[in-house]
């Protein structure tokens, strides 16, 4: 495994270099002086290709790195086998020059390298840093916010494109400084804000020169001419000394007319008037722009003649003259302050006050300071207000009452401010006011004049009737203005059964749903709630998200539906689309809790399509297959029509761009359900995609939920975004934690759970090999040689369950070879998700050696590791940090070694990687977490092969508890006693075992 750093050498270039987990941890003995090569950095050829840098170049950078006597420090990012990696060096740390072989990047492709990366590549902090530096210089380069410049480097004119920075942006170019890590600046000695602009300036450049490169160049010989050619091509620009310097001193001069490259510029800050005064006040003050939080009025410039400001700049009075000058291109009102002798604020009218206001925006991107009111960032909307009435209650929708989205409901439109709704004696005073500005219930308001007259206009031929249920669920999703509608629903009071489903409390509101006669299982209440709110969307004909924390119950809630609608009538079949190592699972829990139910999976070779298809799931009630596969056969499940779809681990399609997701989008289907424990992983979109599959069309086009939601929210956080978007998805989403304090009392103190996966093809053949060579050898051997083969065929087939690479011993990749594997992937994605820690047990040291480094890269995390061989200081160490409420969140225990003598309750999850055939054993294990100082529910999981010695021996286990507490407790012994046909029965693999 590969961990990728960056970095920004003096000479402005960005590069890339690498760690490798392979290589030797140390040198041996003590260095000598002067910088060597990197013990353990990848080759840079080898970096090219693993990266795929086509355009990039292989160079050697001297870097300073904190390092031992012998060796530099490997990075936090570096994970190594812990089994093979050899003794940590030890010693005093210092800062040493090595020398690396780094990949020198193209700016226009950066991006794409790090988005992407390479089979087994980590990213490191300095990494993850130039990503997000890159997506800012795309932003500056997309917004325009560049200029050509004439610039001397190393002795030679050369033309550059620079970035110009906004107030806003300056703001964001210190948070950047002050987040840099040390590896990014570690190839030069310069201070940070100098290594980020010459980075910027770099990637700026390229940025635009990518895509200005088709540009016909100019003609001419003159030395503006050379300059603009070496803005599209070769950067360096020919032409007389003379001639090129007093073209740089003239755009110099029109760069700094712009307000940029200063160390001090000017702020405006607007002031609304209080109580009765008229007035509005411009306050000037200088701002230092590195450090926008240094703000001086310039009132107290004036009076101290620069004061703290001279540390930035010789003559701030000067400045401020030239910048109000500059400014009042802009708003010319500022004129007037320039005509006393020291300016330091303007007094405007409430006519003065909007021009100001509705200029801001270019003052800030000419690079001045600008703070407004905080209403005047998120002002309080002029919208429309809809009541809806309808018949009926929750308990009557619970009841069959027949009601749905077609019925009529009542309802009548106002004009609100936010959510107030106003009177007929201020929206008369609205329309009389003659000024842009409102003072309106003490709070200042921007009033469009227009929209209000629209408004009125919309409640004289709209304001009042009926509508559907359907279309009062459609206001409350659709904010902005139609063709119908000249402005936003800012608030739908609906009461009835629509406003439960629209109040945010739909599952208190519903009367819980006892269980259905067929179903085995016994529901918690929170469960019955859950099975109540998807009983009340399934009559509507609504799609549902049921986001519950993962360990709630999904599945079982899921199954009594499916009981609970088979026995109020006939129903169509029900598709399940699931991932391939919960296929088992399914069937399991299915026959268990709802024996009622036919249950067939389309899978395998032989699956049916067409005509075949439609009439074989017809005698179903569920079918069950998997995301690849409903990506396969989308033309023949499209062909059925489906009472249900129900997608689990419905996060598999939260790119909605993927294949998978356009199919199960293309399904037919009365209602959708998704069950996934992380509706939103990374972004927004995501959770568009997961709700565009249960209602589609709901949240609108992607495209537009990211300029309504997505992009205020995550790069802006705005609040409000965050309201009206929980108000919308609100009623058809419904998440429960295990923190919440109406589920925590619900839960008992372990919960227990098999993990069935499924052996990939690879596995599968492996198994196969090892059973055959044993039932070849058996018949000839007997008493202890018998024995032993039978040990250690058990322990092959455990480890073939396991991983390939465990039993070939090759040191082979891990991903995409074990379906146990990629369900603890899964298990450990939802537990990272939710902040929790999990222990995860193994009775094989090696396997968990392989899976430190694989699981740290999959998910960009430390991962411990205890072993047998741990002495009892690291130990202690491991365990320490573990407790620790900001330590690691996964740790690896080998059973024997971890499985007694721990207190490990920081975590809440126990994962069983193999099965030990003493469930005393196990339980030990598990107590390392569920102990005293636990003050969290524990759940357990128990990963076990389908159709192989792991399920059989489980079954077993299970079917004889008695006997099996009696005979097991010795361990695996008891399995050589077994006569070699029920050897050939325990350890022989079933079809269903095989996954894809």
């Amino acid at each position: 495994m590969w961990a990728v750093h960056a970095l920004c050498t003096g000479d402005g270039r960005l590069v890339l270099w690498a760690e490798d987990s392979e290589l030797p941890a140390r040198v041996p003995g003590r260095a000598p002086r002067g910088p060597l090569a990197h013990p353990f950095a990848v080759a840079g050829e080898a970096l090219r290709d693993g990266l795929g840098a086509e355009r990039s170049e292989v160079v050697a950078t001297h870097v300073q790195l904190p390092s031992y006597a012998s060796a530099p420090v490997p990075s936090p990012e570096l994970v190594r086998d812990p089994l093979t990696a050899g003794p940590t060096p030890r010693g005093k740390l210092r800062l040493r020059e090595w020398v690396v072989p780094a990949v020198s990047c193209h700016p226009a492709e950066v991006a794409e390298l790090l988005d992407e990366g390479g089979p087994g590549c980590r990213f490191g902090a300095s990494a993850r840093f130039l990503r997000g530096l890159t997506e800012w210089a795309e932003q500056l380069v997309s917004r325009g916010r560049v200029l050509p410049a004439l610039v001397d480097a190393d002795g030679e004119p050369t033309a550059r494109w620079r970035p110009v920075l906004s107030s806003t942006d300056s703001a964001h170019f210190v948070a950047l400084r002050d987040a840099m890590p040390p590896a990014f600046r570690c190839a030069r000695g310069d201070a940070p804000a100098e290594v980020l602009r010459t980075a910027v300036e770099a990637l700026v450049d390229g940025l635009v020169r990518g895509r200005v490169a088709d540009l016909e160049p100019a003609h001419g010989r003159t030395a503006a001419a050379a300059w603009l050619r070496a803005l599209t091509g070769d950067p360096r620009v020919d032409g007389a000394a003379g001639r090129l310097r007093g073209l740089a001193r003239e755009l110099d001069a029109w760069r700094a007319s712009g307000g940029q490259d200063k160390p001090v510029r000017t702020c405006f800050r607007l002031h609304a008037p209080e109580d009765d005064d008229e007035d509005w006040c411009l306050e000037f003050l200088l701002q230092a722009a590195d450090d926008p939080s240094v703000l001086v009025p310039a009132s107290e410039v004036w009076r101290a003649h620069g004061g703290v400001l001279q540390r930035w700049v010789d003559e701030p009075e000067e400045l401020l003259l030239a910048d109000l000058g500059a400014a009042s291109r802009i708003v010319p009102a500022l004129d007037a302050a320039l005509r006393v002798p020291h300016p330091s604020e303007l007094l405007l009218d409430v006519d003065g006050a909007h021009e100001f206001l509705t200029h801001a925006a270019l003052l800030d991107q000419a690079g001045f300071g600008v703070l407004l009111p905080s209403w005047w960032g998120r002002p309080e909307q002029l919208g429309l207000k809809l009541t809806a009435t309808s018949t009926g209650t929750t308990g009557a929708v619970t009841k069959e009452s027949g009601v749905g989205l077609a019925d009529l409901v009542d309802y009548r439109w106002d004009l609100a401010l936010g959510t107030e709704q106003l009177t007929e004696a201020e929206l008369e005073e609205l329309a009389a006011a003659k000024v842009p500005l409102v003072r309106l219930r003490g709070r200042w308001v921007r009033l469009d004049r227009e929209r209000l007259a629209a408004g009125l206009a919309f409640l004289e031929r709209s304001g009042s009737g009926q509508m559907t249920a359907g279309d009062v669920l459609l206001q409350a999703g659709l904010p902005a203005e139609d063709e119908q509608r000249p402005m936003p629903v800012v608030e739908v009071d609906a009461r009835g059964w629509v406003g439960d489903l629209l109040s945010g409390q739909l599952e208190q509101r519903l009367e819980p749903v006892e269980p259905p006669a067929g179903f085995t299982a016994t529901l918690r209440p929170y469960q019955q709630r859950g099975l109540a709110w998807l009983a009340f969307l399934d009559r509507l004909g609504l799609g549902a998200c049921l986001a519950d924390d993962m360990g709630l119950g999904k599945t079982v809630q899921l199954l009594a539906l499916e009981v609970l609608a088979r026995e109020r009538g006939p129903r169509g079949p029900t598709l399940l689309v699931c991932p391939m190592s919960v296929v088992g699972n399914w069937q399991r829990e299915a026959a268990r809790f709802a024996p009622s139910l036919a249950v067939h999976v389309h899978h395998g070779s032989d699956r049916l399509t067409g005509e075949a298809l439609r009439e074989e799931v017809g005698r179903y009630d569920l079918v069950i297959t998997t995301y690849p596969l409903a990506a396969r056969d989308a033309d023949a499940l499209r062909e059925v029509r489906w009472d249900r779809v129900v997608l689990d681990e419905a996060q598999n399609v939260k790119n909605s761009r993927s294949r998978q997701a356009q199919a199960v989008r293309g399904l037919s289907a009365r209602q959708r359900i998704a069950l996934t424990g992380t509706p939103v992983e990374n972004r927004l979109a995501e959770l568009w995609s997961i709700l565009d599959f249960a209602n589609p069309g709901m949240l609108g086009p992607l495209s537009t939920f990211r300029a309504r939601f997505a992009v205020p929210i995550e790069r802006d956080g705005d609040t409000e975004a965050a309201g009206r978007l929980r108000r919308v998805t609100g009623p058809f989403v419904l998440r429960r934690v295990k923190t919440d304090p109406a589920i925590i009392d619900d839960l008992p103190d372990k919960v227990e759970m098999k993990q069935l996966c499924n052996l990939t093809a690879e596995q599968a053949s492996l198994y196969q090999a090892v059973v055959d060579d044993m039932l070849a050898r058996i018949d000839d051997s007997e008493g202890v040689e018998r024995r032993g083969l039978v040990l250690a065929t058990m322990s092959k087939l455990k480890q073939v369950c396991n991983h390939p690479a465990q039993l070939l011993g090759d040191g082979s990749p891990l991903p995409g070879r074990s379906g146990k594997v990629a369900r603890l992937e899964e298990i450990l994605e939802s537990v990272l998700a939710e902040g929790d820690k999990a222990l995860c047990f193994t009775q094989f040291a090696g396997f968990a050696g392989m899976l430190v480094p694989h699981l740290a890269a999959r998910f960009d995390t430390e991962v411990l590791l205890l072993h047998g061989g741990t002495p009892k200081r690291e130990r202690d160490e491991l365990v320490r940090r573990f407790q620790e409420a900001d330590g690691p969140a996964v740790f690896l225990l080998s059973l024997k070694a971890g499985g007694t003598g721990l207190t490990l309750t920081a975590a809440n999850h126990v994962i069983h990687l193999d099965r030990w055939w003493n469930p005393a054993v196990e339980d030990q294990a598990t107590d390392r977490a569920f102990r005293i100082g636990q003050r969290r529910d524990v759940q357990v999981r128990k990963l076990t092969c389908i159709g192989t010695l792991e399920e059989k021996v489980d079954r077993l286990m299970a079917d004889k508890k008695a006997l099996a507490r009696l005979v097991v407790g010795s361990g695996e012994n008891w399995l050589t006693e077994l006569s070699t046909s029920q050897l050939r029965e325990l350890v022989s693999l079933e079809a269903e075992a095989v996954g894809e």
